[in-house]
């Protein structure tokens, strides 16, 4: 391995030894800063959410490459076949908790922006890579604030999700929903002078079983809904639930879209004493900022004949010697939504099996970060 390349891998290591859970990335924020100025970026800065921003270049055309800084937990640490915080390297493969999701990733991009430049690559171009924050739970509210700060649209934008080095060219919309049926409260040796929210609920719980079920079909990309939470409030242990809460975890497959969303929700509660609402969430960042998200999007996907996808199948087919065979689409949502809805051109790729992300022993191929740094700087140099 050659000096440049050790130089990359040994900063994966040192992102991963630094822990960065959601809402808790400064460390690693920090860290990332300090590797850009090493690399002598045009810019480095950390914004008011905590989002970590590079430009190497002063062209008018922005290419944005975009990681999350943070990992879900690790809750079963002594399991882990690698300690999950070591970087250790072993069979080909660097360990642990964000190897793939996606510190590898970030750290690529990173370099890849420093090759692009010792290459001559950036003639009329400004390479901005960023490590966003909170993506876990708010995917794309940190790109918004980031982009709205830094008055910032890119020309094409390149989202570092793990990809196993496979083109992919979008992902499943999402839609988080809650339902709340609505009780009247007695005291439980009188249940019948009241309603009993739970009760109220149930039937919904059905129906929301059996949407999934008429959602899915064999062999085909399809939609799903899962109930991921429950709750339920009563004046105490001795009364009649006077209200009920469910959690709905809806993914669109492309040709789906939120207003087919609305009209399941309507039928859901069709003829109970229930209302729903988006599932909107909460969070602040490591610098304080407060993080509003709302979870509705649609599915999107680039086109294979766009100007950005022909452009990353030329820079993977330079870098790796072979054709493209096979592209791929995520189940799960990214950070794209948020450039999507502005009309920036977006595609994905990235290093890692996705499938191991967010798993006990975590692990990334070496050979797969190498590449992928080559493939973002190739990228780099066919964007015109």
């Amino acid at each position: 391995m050659n000096d440049f390349n050790q130089s990359l891998i040994s900063f994966v290591q040192r992102a991963i030894q630094t822990k960065s859970f959601t809402d808790g990335e400064g460390e690693l924020a920090q860290l990332i800063k300090n590797e850009m100025e090493k690399l002598d970026f045009t810019e480095v800065l950390i914004d008011s959410t905590g989002n970590v921003i590079g430009k190497m270049g002063n062209g008018p055309m922005i290419i944005h490459f975009d990681s999350h800084m943070d990992t879900v937990q690790v809750n079963d640490e002594d399991e882990w076949e690698v300690p999950p915080f070591s970087g250790e390297i072993k069979d080909g493969y660097i360990w642990g908790r964000g190897s793939v999701d996606m510190k590898s990733a970030l750290c690529a991009s990173v370099y890849a922006a420093a090759k692009a430049k010792s290459l001559g690559y950036l003639e009329g171009k400004t390479v901005v890579v960023t490590g966003t924050v909170c993506e876990e739970y708010c995917d794309g509210e940190n790109l918004k604030h980031l982009y709205n700060e830094l008055a910032l649209k890119p020309e094409y934008c390149v989202i570092c999700e793990p990809s196993d080095n496979i083109i992919t060219l979008g992902h499943k919309g999402k839609a988080q929903v809650r339902i709340i049926t609505h009780g009247v409260s007695a005291h439980g040796s009188a249940p019948e002078k009241g309603i009993n929210a739970v009760y109220e609920m149930a039937d919904i719980i059905k129906s929301v079983e059996a949407l999934n079920h008429s959602l899915h079909k064999v062999g085909q990309p399809h939609g799903t809904i899962v109930l991921s939470d429950i709750s339920s409030v009563s004046a105490s242990l001795n009364a009649v639930p006077s209200e009920c809460a469910i959690y709905l975890d809806r993914r669109l497959a492309l040709g789906e879209n939120l207003e087919q969303v609305r009209i399941e929700m309507d039928q859901l509660i069709d003829g109970k004493r229930a209302t729903w609402e988006i599932g909107t969430l909460r969070h602040t960042s490591w610098t304080g900022k407060a993080l509003v998200y709302e979870p509705m999007h649609n599915p999107w996907i680039i086109e294979k004949d766009h100007g950005l996808t022909k452009s990353l199948i030329s820079a993977y087919e330079t870098v790796v010697g072979t054709a493209t065979e096979k592209f791929d689409f995520w189940d799960f949502g990214t950070n794209a939504i948020t450039p999507v809805a502005m009309g920036i051109p977006t595609i994905g790729f990235g290093p890692g099996e996705y499938k191991l992300a967010h798993m006990r022993d975590e692990k990334c191929a070496i050979s797969k970060i190498t590449e992928a740094c080559d493939v973002y700087c190739e990228l780099i140099r066919e964007l015109k």
